[in-house]
């Protein structure tokens, strides 16, 4: 990932530091001090304050243009799948060396199809069905009952490629908070985004969505 990239997620992924910079009440410097550390941490190397800088503003300017073709939805084209019952399964990097997540892979395959694999810089992600199964495979390797986070679902966001994934997020976010619900998290994968929410929530966020690209 670019450094563009990486500030986009950070900024997206934090509610109330994208709230302040859509309404123009953040001090650029200030945040990139803030979040240069977890840029470094995800690149692996050192990164100079001022490209940060200058990132955090390019996206700020973003808004504004975001706001004059705001007519044409992001979600156009999109297609949406909705899965509830879902279970968030995560490990550190540091206790992947107890758990190899291709032997995790493996088993997986042999009990259900229907879940989603994801690499972060610090940690490894499993999206799955909530199944007796699935938590034995864990259960086998590790008694840290934290690693799960229940009572969730997902909505997979197939967009065309000609569209920013990172733009598609910030949008998602921003029409589901206007609508009073609140993403868990967000994954993205070469050809979809995966957000993820709390179960009670997860219909009327499908709606809200699916009624944004049938206006288009």
């Amino acid at each position: 990932m670019s450094i563009p990239e990486i500030v986009r997620e950070i900024i997206t992924r934090n509610r109330s530091i994208y709230d302040c910079m859509k309404m123009d009440l953040i001090n650029y410097t200030a945040l990139a001090v803030k979040i240069q550390p977890e840029i470094e941490k995800i690149l692996g190397n050192s990164v100079n304050l001022n490209t940060v800088v200058v990132a955090i503003k390019r996206y700020a300017d973003s808004f504004e243009i975001k706001d004059e073709v705001r007519e044409e939805s992001v979600l156009k084209n999109a297609r949406l799948a909705l899965t509830d019952g879902i279970m968030d399964i995560k490990f550190s990097v540091k206790d992947s060396n107890e758990i190899d997540p291709m032997i995790i892979l493996d088993k997986f395959s042999k009990v259900t199809n229907n879940y989603d694999f994801f690499r972060l810089s610090d940690s490894f992600r499993f999206l799955t069905e909530d199944m007796d199964d699935i938590r034995q495979i864990f259960s086998n390797v590790s008694k840290n009952n934290e690693m799960f986070s229940t009572g969730l679902a997902k909505i997979r966001i197939s967009i065309p490629n000609s569209q920013n994934q990172s733009d598609v997020v910030s949008y998602v976010a921003e029409v589901l908070h206007t609508n009073g619900v609140e993403l868990v998290n967000a994954f993205f994968s070469q050809d979809s985004i995966t957000i993820i929410l709390n179960e009670r929530d997860s219909s009327r966020a499908y709606d809200i969505l699916h009624s944004d690209i049938m206006r288009t």
